[in-house]
């Protein structure tokens, strides 16, 4: 869960008050590292090999008669679905299948994400993208870079090349930000007070970045945290990855952003997205902090007197999801079993 050298870091922090913080300090590099060994242990004993189908497919009404909108999902485990076994019940599949809903128009998903993704891996899987020529690109990444402590600058970085790289092509990007890690039940204290600090952090980063390159976030947070506290149900086998209930809570934040970053909401119909109150619009970087905090949050860039940019950098709207209906488990899995292959799933 976390590198030798960071547990150092905070061990050291603690050691320049004397003889005595120095024998808490290796006290708190020793319980730091068990911890995150006990939590690997548990997590990876427990975690399904095996990723479920993709669900590759066209979904929606219309299939033949209407150009489909192409959803390209990136990412880590979280954007696969690892935890549960069938597509009908991963986040690609409830959000293709609802897009279409929204849109009446058939959507053409293509996962590219893959389990145990870095940020870093996100090269590869835009190349990949760009020969689909995307409508829009849902990345979920993270997490691995949290519990592997990769600098969050460096993560970061990547993640906006990303972003950059997809939106120069006309694709609109929604990435679903850093979860919450303090929420994980393997995870003690104190290592999960710090996962959680570490998680918010890499979120508000990756907030930041992803609406200066031209996309939006939708912050997952702490989302599910609630629910996993008091259902264990939301929970995988493993603990750590949501269940099928888990997935469909994250689609239902997720989808509202999708359905409007391409406009395919339906005549008449309301918008899935409301701003928060009159100062929902704020420089980037407070809203980042606003976002990390407040799970299910959208931020994307805005423009105040004309101007995209501010006194203190890019002005961001924040907005939350009003409740959009993503597939129920049996709409899902008929809309899956009616889907129109476009590759082995």
């Amino acid at each position: 869960m976390m590198q030798t050298d960071t547990a150092r870091r905070l061990a050291t922090g603690a050691a320049y008050g004397g003889g005595s913080v120095t024998i808490a300090g290796a006290a708190l590099f020793a319980l730091l590292r068990e911890e995150a060994r006990s939590a690997r242990r548990k997590v990876e004993a427990r975690t399904d090999k095996q990723d479920p189908p993709s669900g590759d497919g066209v979904y929606g009404r219309g299939r033949g008669r209407a150009k489909p909108i192409v959803l390209t999902v990136l990412g880590d485990s979280s954007a696969v679905g690892l935890g549960v076994t069938r597509a009908s019940q991963t986040p690609g599949v409830l959000v293709a299948a609802g897009l279409a809903e929204l849109a009446e128009r058939p959507v053409r998903l293509v996962r590219l994400a893959v389990s145990g993704a870095r940020a870093r891996d996100l090269e590869a899987q835009v190349d990949r993208a760009l020969l689909e020529k995307p409508t829009v690109a849902l990345i979920m990444i993270g997490a691995n870079d949290v519990t592997s402590r990769t600098p969050t600058a460096v993560s970061v970085g990547h993640l906006t090349d990303a972003v950059r790289r997809l939106t120069a092509v006309g694709c609109e990007v929604v990435v679903g930000t850093c979860p919450d890690l303090g929420t994980i039940r393997p995870i003690a204290q104190p290592l999960r007070t710090l996962a959680r600090r570490w998680s918010r952090q890499m979120a508000a980063a990756q907030t930041i970045a992803v609406v200066e390159a031209g996309g939006r976030t939708v912050s997952l947070g702490s989302l599910l945290g609630p629910a996993f506290a008091s259902d264990h149900g939301m929970f995988s086998n493993d603990e750590f990855h949501p269940s099928a209930a888990g997935y469909a809570a994250a689609a239902a934040v997720l989808l509202p952003a999708v359905a409007d970053a391409v406009d395919v909401w339906p005549a008449g119909a309301e918008r899935g997205l409301r701003s928060l109150r009159r100062d929902s619009v704020r420089p980037v970087a407070r809203a980042a902090a606003r976002a990390a905090n407040r799970p299910g949050t959208e931020v994307q860039g805005t423009e105040v007197a004309g101007s995209g940019t501010g006194p203190r950098g890019p002005w961001a709207l924040l907005r939350r999801p009003r409740p959009t209906g993503v597939p129920t488990p049996e709409e899902a899995e008929r809309a899956e079993s009616e889907a129109e292959p476009t590759a082995a799933s």
